[in-house]
């Protein structure tokens, strides 16, 4: 039967057992990534096996990272010598085999980064030699095993990062010789055991990222040998208390971050010298913070988004003991209390500081004109505070600065010139400042600026052209509520990229640009609040994605364009306040009288019901009114010109008619008997027209004018 396993020839006892175990763990994955374990050589030489020398079976099965997929076969159960099983980094899936916990001599169990899923097995505590336990980036489910607590031997138990529900097993504090346990990033609910506080070797502990309440068990303070302390983004509560002691000489990450801890921060936790991380954010800490000056290898501090501080000067005193602090990188006290002036000794921090995040307090002052020597800054973050005065032109020496965040303060000054050095910026916010000034053009140079947002200030002037050649400009471009004056500049079709224009509450003039359609990813665009004439473009048919447009208080006149019916983003569209006349159309957006408003148009009807303007005639459009407007006058004047025509002929008939009538009465008073004679034939009776009582008339024809009279 081993044949067909393809084995060249026997191999007795033990040794049979561990190759038809490995060929059987061979069968259960998928693809041939172990094409090389075939008869051509001896198992023990087959790629990450190794075997005792003495007897040949198989000790270590060290297959990590090898792409292997499929699942673990139960007969890796029958590798009774194994004492390392390291398959990490691989796709193995479904459960964890059972006989494993038959592996009596196995003392490393490293399964990290694979898709196994189902519980940990429970006779895992069968291994009872078994020093590491590592099965973190799983999918396992179930609760942690308390048997696990019988590994009298165990170092390394790390369960993170999988789907572990329950509690954590007390038995847990058993594990004497326990230094390392993670558990963090699972679904672990309960309290920390009050029995950890027995794990007097541990030197790391995470419990991180899970749904753990309660309070820490205050004697896991005094855990000497920690060097990592994770209890974050839990729903830990209690109070921690100023001179709580905390005794950690070696603890190098501290973080209690994400939980509802109140008090304060304990005076203890300066004297832990080799701390490199202190996470204490997003809690209910308050008052002071303590110095730091011990803290030198201190590079990561984050007290974000607490109640510490008073308001009032003095709150950031604490920031000039890291003066001498020489790897600070990052620097987090954004949403705090904190008040006073913005300390100057920030001048003098290591040029080492990446990360500047102070904003959302009640910081006042001026930001300090040495904030240039921090040339290494990536992130400036000072926003929502009270900070007056002017931007330093040193500002500029920020060569590596990626955001700059200084809204919501009260600077005034201009926008120094030197801000277009900060070719690094992604991020711009100045808005709702005191700001004077024309925008820089040296903004141009910026060339990897997302978003800028200037709004709210007091700037005036032109929208220089280099801005808007920014292609890189993705996010917003906001230059709302301020004095600027001009045209809005051709060079907006640059903005290709960008999904939210603001220029509204300015005083811009003229034609929107015909060109306003090539920016394709426009998503909003606020136009309102300015001096535009004319027409809306014909080429915003182009901005289909478009969610929001307002356009209100100018001086837009023409109709409505029809492509805004198609817009199928459209979810936000003011037309108000401005001279545009016809016909309002009722599909799309305008059938939602909630999205649209027109007031203020006064030659505007149709429309829904709801938006309560005048009923249309039925004249199918402005254009046929015009052309029909037209013919009627035409017509008119037609007929005008007729009539008078006719009449100045008929006077003129009438003239000659007179006239010749005139002429034959003026000639009978001259004609002598004989011409009356000759006209008649001798009063022919042929010529006879009648007689009566008074006589006959006759009718003839005058020789010299061949008039005929009677």
């Amino acid at each position: 039967g081993l044949n067909l396993l393809g084995l060249a020839s026997p191999v007795a006892g033990g040794n049979e057992t561990d190759q038809q175990a490995l060929l059987q763990f061979k069968a259960k994955i998928i693809g041939d990534q172990l094409r090389s374990w075939n008869s051509s050589i001896h198992f023990c030489q087959w790629l990450g096996v190794t075997c005792g020398r003495k007897h040949q079976r198989v000790t270590r099965l060290e297959l990590q990272f090898q792409k292997l997929s499929g699942s673990l076969s139960p007969y890796i159960g029958n590798l009774s010598f194994l004492r390392e099983l390291n398959l990490s980094g691989n796709s193995f899936r479904n459960d964890i085999p059972q006989e494993i916990g038959g592996l009596r001599r196995l003392e490393t169990l490293s399964l990290i980064n694979n898709s196994l899923s189902g519980e940990i097995p429970s006779n895992l505590s069968a291994c009872s030699k078994l020093t590491l336990v590592d099965m973190t980036g799983n999918q396992l489910t179930g609760e942690i095993p308390s048997t696990l607590g019988s590994l009298s031997n165990l170092k390394v138990l790390n369960l993170q990062n999988n789907s572990l529900r329950g509690s954590i097993p007390p038995s847990l504090g058993n594990l004497s010789s326990l230094e390392v346990l993670s558990l963090a990033i699972n679904r672990l609910t309960g309290i920390i055991p009050e029995a950890f506080r027995q794990l007097t070797n541990l030197s790391d502990f995470s419990v991180a990222q899970n749904a753990i309440s309660g309070i820490v068990p205050v004697a896991m303070f005094n855990l000497s040998n920690i060097r990592l302390f994770d209890i974050g983004q839990n729903k830990i509560q209690g109070t921690l208390h100023s001179d709580i002691s905390i005794t950690m000489p070696y603890v190098e990450f501290f973080s209690i971050t994400g939980n509802q801890i109140s008090g304060q921060i304990p005076l203890s936790i300066s004297n832990a010298s080799n701390l490199n991380v202190l996470h204490l954010a997003d809690n209910k800490l308050s008052g002071n913070v303590p110095s730091l000056e011990k803290l030198n290898k201190l590079y990561k501090c984050a007290l974000a988004i607490n109640h510490l501080g008073h308001g009032e000067e003095g709150d950031l005193n604490f920031l000039c003991t890291l003066v001498n602090n020489t790897k600070l990188e990052f620097l987090y006290l954004i949403q705090n209390n904190f008040g006073g002036v913005f300390p100057e000794c920030i001048s003098n921090y290591s040029s080492t500081l990446l990360h500047l995040v102070i904003g959302e307090n009640k910081i006042s002052g001026r930001i300090p004109d040495g904030i240039g020597n921090l040339i290494n800054l990536e992130f400036l973050a000072i926003a929502q505070n009270q900070l007056s005065g002017h931007i330093p032109f040193d500002i500029g020496r920020l060569q590596k600065l990626k955001i700059f965040s200084a809204d919501n303060n009260f600077l005034s000054g201009i926008i120094p010139y030197s801000i277009g050095n900060l070719t690094m910026l992604t991020k711009l916010g100045l808005g709702v400042n005191n700001l004077q000034g024309n925008i820089p053009s040296s903004l141009g140079k910026c060339v990897n600026l997302l978003e800028i947002n200037i709004s709210y200030n007091n700037l005036n002037g032109s929208i220089p052209p280099e801005v808007l050649e920014l292609s890189s400009l993705s996010i917003e471009l906001d230059l709302s509520s301020n004095y600027l004056t001009g045209q809005l500049p051709v060079e907006v079709e640059k903005l290709k990229n960008l999904g939210y224009l603001d220029v509204s509450q300015n005083k811009l003039s003229g034609l929107l640009p015909n060109n306003l359609g090539s920016c394709v990813s426009m998503e909003k665009l606020l136009l309102d609040g300015n001096l535009f004439e004319g027409s809306i473009p014909s080429s915003l048919s182009s901005l289909r994605g478009l969610e929001a447009l307002d356009v209100s208080n100018n001086n837009l006149s023409g109709g409505i364009p029809e492509f805004l019916v198609n817009f199928g983003a459209l979810k936000y569209l003011n037309l108000s306040f401005n001279d545009f006349e016809g016909v309002v159309p009722s599909e799309g957006v305008f059938k939602n009288a909630s999205a649209t408003f027109v007031e203020g148009n006064n030659k505007l009807c149709g429309g829904i019901p709801e938006l309560h303007l005048s009923r249309c005639n039925s004249k199918p459009s402005s254009n046929t009114s015009l052309r029909l407007k037209i013919t009627i006058v035409v017509v008119i004047l037609g007929v005008t010109f007729l009539f008078s025509f006719l009449l100045i002929m008929w006077f003129r008939k009438k003239k000659e008619k007179k006239s010749t009538t005139t002429c034959v009465e003026s000639s009978l008073l001259q004609l002598s008997y004989q011409s009356i004679l000759r006209a008649t034939d001798g009063f022919s009776t042929q010529n006879l027209v009648g007689s009566g009582s008074f006589g006959s008339v006759y009718k003839g024809v005058l020789e010299a004018s061949g008039a005929v009279i009677a």
